[in-house]
């Protein structure tokens, strides 16, 4: 019998596999053999730059361009079209009232937590992403100080929430140094880490980062972001059994994505790997209207035969919310098909 790694990674091992990470469209066709021709529609020099780890690459269908790990990461020439509706900034986070205020990389609009933008950097770039348009330069890692100081401050904060970009991408020195920082402050009971890493980067569950977070005073949870099965492997089974090791709660968010995720049987499979895994089920995302996404994206009528198929067949803990975000929202709003019913019921009679 074989008993499975679940030992954490060398502290090097991550950089290393992230320094070798795909950054051109062609050199990542030429690995999965796909023709880089006009006719496939691939921008060649997006604006949005392409970067996908290798071992996330080696997930993806050899010669299938339609392969949903590949159209997640892939540069269309589609990006490039404009659409009516779609914003660069949807959630207005740039709004002082609505999002970033006084204190540059701090969001302060959820009672009780707050959210901390930690690195502008990703180990993985989304074509999805809803801060692909971010200012990141007006929120610099150099301002943190501020941002811890503003928590501080307020003690009605329980929770922080780290975010960036990915805040994984921080090296084991400074993770440590900021959870410390948190830590000291005793209102603080929770600490949110939303990362991607886990499941693009398994390697960045080093030794050091495990040792951290079992060290750490304040609960810790990890939100990870997987949107198919087919990103779930062995190597992530290691790096969430790490995780779990170290007293870490898991939990997981997806977006609901066309050409990607946009059919039940899916989305049901993912739910079930991901318990097996041992990563509740956490949140479903309505797509954000941004610029460059519309491809990507289904309304109300699109998603609700297939939520109502999940909820048919998955139990109650294995089912995730399905939310959207609007801008100035106190939390994430429930998508309530069986309201939306009712209402179209009162305006027929």
């Amino acid at each position: 019998m074989i008993t499975p790694n679940h030992n954490p990674w060398h502290p090097n091992d991550w950089q290393s596999e992230l320094k070798h990470a795909y950054r051109e469209p062609k050199a990542l066709l030429a690995y999965l053999n796909i023709p880089n021709n006009a006719s496939n529609g691939i921008d060649l020099q997006p604006d949005f730059a392409l970067l996908v780890p290798r071992g996330y690459a080696q997930r993806i269908q050899q010669g299938n361009i339609q392969d949903p790990l590949l159209r997640q990461v892939l540069s269309l020439q589609s990006e490039n079209e404009q659409t009516p509706g779609f914003v660069v900034d949807p959630l207005q986070e740039g709004d002082a009232e609505l999002g970033y205020g006084q204190t540059p990389g701090l969001l302060h609009k959820y009672r009780g937590r707050v959210l901390m933008i930690t690195t502008p950097a990703c180990a993985i770039n989304c074509r999805y992403c809803f801060r692909r348009h971010f200012p990141y330069t007006d929120h610099k890692p150099k301002d943190q100080h501020l941002a811890l100081n503003a928590i501080a401050q307020d003690t009605s904060i329980r929770e922080v929430i780290l975010s960036g970009g990915d805040p994984l991408l921080m090296n084991d020195e400074s993770m440590a140094a900021l959870i410390r920082d948190i830590d000291a402050l005793a209102h603080v009971k929770r600490i949110r880490i939303h990362s991607r890493l886990p499941i693009v980067l398994p390697e960045r569950v080093t030794t050091d980062l495990v040792a951290t977070l079992a060290s750490a005073r304040s609960k810790i949870t990890i939100v990870i972001h997987s949107n198919h099965p087919n990103e779930l492997n062995e190597t992530t089974q290691r790096a969430l059994a790490c995780l779990r090791g170290a007293g870490v709660t898991l939990l997981n968010q997806s977006v609901l994505l066309k050409s990607i995720n946009n059919d039940a049987p899916t989305l049901i499979e993912l739910s079930e790997l991901l318990f097996n895994q041992g990563v509740l089920p956490y949140y479903l995302h309505m797509p954000d209207r941004v610029v460059g996404t519309a491809h990507f994206y289904l309304d109300d009528l699109e998603a609700q035969p297939i939520y109502e198929a999940m909820r048919e067949q998955l139990p109650g803990y294995l089912l995730p919310r399905l939310v959207r975000e609007l801008p100035g929202g106190i939390a994430k709003t429930p998508v309530n098909f069986e309201q939306k019913q009712v209402l179209n019921f009162q305006a027929s009679a």
